[in-house]
């Protein structure tokens, strides 16, 4: 089970800027592609023409004695370039073809391009016991040649297209090493390929292209790098990562697959169960870019559609799009609460992880600054015929005046915080930790959730973020009050 979850965001990972929007062999950004996971032929990255030929990952098990002998299955998944030429039949010559770079057939638009074929090479468990010296394993992947015939609809040959594919040469080693209580596991992959490229083309037809690792772990257990376990960060600091980054995927909890990804990610990814197919652009808003696709023209589309097979998938499934499957990717309200909860009974969260889901396990880890509005009345939004998103339908409202106690702190506008950002907290937010801002608003939104608008004291260019009404905004528990030499007049916060 961990393996086939697993496997959902590891293909994800496979085709990450595969294809990006509008989806056009034209578009500037898909001219140059094949940007994650690509190991070149050897040389290639000091000529200048490719990517570096390997990449390392190390993970860390549990040692120590097991009836069974503790082993992994190694699982090397790679996309194969398989370019896409068009022939016409030759006029002068009806047994001959002429390569041309875009063909019709009937109204179906064909043109030349650069696919790829989903390989995976897996190998058979392997002992650690028989690693300490390590051990090496070849990868041999075939060349080929298909043809497909086109025809019209009465049966007339117009052309015909040919894919290509080269022979791809490369070698797995795996090591394990003992770290005190801990294996480290060691695998790398590194490109074999004989011959040296001749140009980026020559280069990128004999590379790995989105090559990722999947590891299981049979009779031990895989060690969190990212939260290791008391004890093993010692351990953990020894374990070096080359072009890719480990992390556990399953169901959260589970210990017994890895992902060595050449995009960072947090343990236990996935992909979002609202999300209707691949866009090859899993940092991006399904939403968003179905919408985009939606106003494309019907040329833009028919483009598309020709480019690639895989983009005409894309461009098929948001037209068909229904109402209800729109909706859905417009996401859904989770209660973080109840989900926690679910995850301590099972046992794969400890209270511990997400101490105010669960105060009387943890009270005393909860800042002394956090504010107690959790009993505050839900707010009304009685506005009559005025939209509730005009300042005038409730008057009451006033973000210059309105305040929140924290800590007993009646905080408004003018009041001087301390900034501790938690709540999802991005790496932009963390560059803003222990930092002083002063508050510009206290807000309250239609859910009744009160939000605190500041602009930092030391940003130089305060005044203007000011001016623009450029603010950042946390939590009340996110914010911890400072003495200010003159408060401005307040009321309490707005119940509105």
């Amino acid at each position: 089970m961990s393996l086939q979850l697993a496997r959902t965001v590891a293909d994800a990972v496979l085709f990450e800027g595969y294809l990006l929007y509008p989806y056009r062999a034209t578009s500037m950004k898909n001219r140059v592609r094949w940007q994650f996971g690509v190991l070149g032929p050897p040389g290639a990255a000091a000529a200048g023409l490719g990517e570096d030929s390997g990449m390392q990952a190390q993970c860390l098990l549990l040692g120590g004695d097991s009836v069974e002998a503790p082993a992994v299955t190694l699982h090397l998944r790679f996309l194969q370039l398989q370019t896409r030429g068009l022939e016409r039949i030759d006029p002068d010559d009806p047994s001959g073809y002429v390569p041309v770079a875009e063909l019709a057939v009937d109204d179906q638009r064909l043109l030349t391009w650069d696919e790829a074929v989903e390989q995976e090479v897996t190998l058979p468990p392997q002992p650690l016991a028989d690693m300490s010296d390590g051990v090496t394993f070849p990868v041999e992947i075939t060349e080929g040649v298909e043809t497909e015939q086109l025809c019209t609809a009465d049966g007339s040959a117009v052309g015909r297209i040919v894919r290509r594919r080269w022979p791809l040469q490369a070698e797995i080693r795996l090591e394990a090493t003992t770290i005190g209580s801990y294996l480290r596991l060691t695998a790398s992959v590194e490109n074999r390929h004989a011959e040296p490229a001749a140009d980026k083309d020559d280069a990128i037809r004999v590379s790995f292209i989105g090559a990722h690792l999947l590891i299981e772990a049979h009779h031990t257990e895989f060690v969190s790098l990212l939260e290791p376990p008391d004890g093993a960060e010692d351990a953990v600091a020894t374990c070096q990562q080359r072009r890719c980054w480990p992390v556990l995927a399953g169901t959260p909890g589970d210990t017994d697959v890895v992902l060595a990804s050449p995009i960072i990610l947090y343990d236990y990814p996935e992909v979002a169960a609202e999300s209707a197919g691949a866009l090859f652009d899993s940092t991006e808003i399904d939403e968003i870019l179905t919408l985009r696709v939606m106003t494309m023209t019907d040329e833009e589309k028919a483009e598309a559609r020709a480019t690639d097979p895989r983009a005409k998938e894309i461009i098929d499934r948001c037209d068909e799009m229904s109402p209800q499957s729109m909706q859905q990717l417009h996401g859904i309200l989770r209660d973080p609460h109840a989900e926690a909860a679910a995850l301590s009974a099972a046992g794969a969260l400890p209270p511990e992880t997400f101490p105010d889901m669960f105060p009387d396990e943890s009270p005393e880890v909860v800042p002394e600054w956090s504010p107690d509005i959790r009993n505050a009345d839900p707010p009304t939004f009685e506005t009559g015929d005025v939209p509730w998103w005009d300042p005038a339908a409730d008057a009451s409202v006033q973000p210059d005046v309105d305040a929140v106690v924290i800590a007993g702190v009646s905080v408004s506008k003018g009041s001087l915080v301390r900034v501790h950002p938690s709540r999802r907290a991005d790496a932009q937010d963390l560059f803003f930790a222990g930092q002083v801002a002063r508050v510009t608003a206290v807000l309250s939104d239609v859910d009744g959730d009160v939000h605190v608008a500041v602009v930092l004291v030391d940003d130089p260019a305060a005044e203007m973020h000011d001016w623009y009404g450029r603010y950042l905004y946390f939590a009340p528990d996110e914010l911890e009050p400072l003495p200010t030499e003159a408060a401005p007049d307040h009321r309490e916060e707005s119940r509105s």
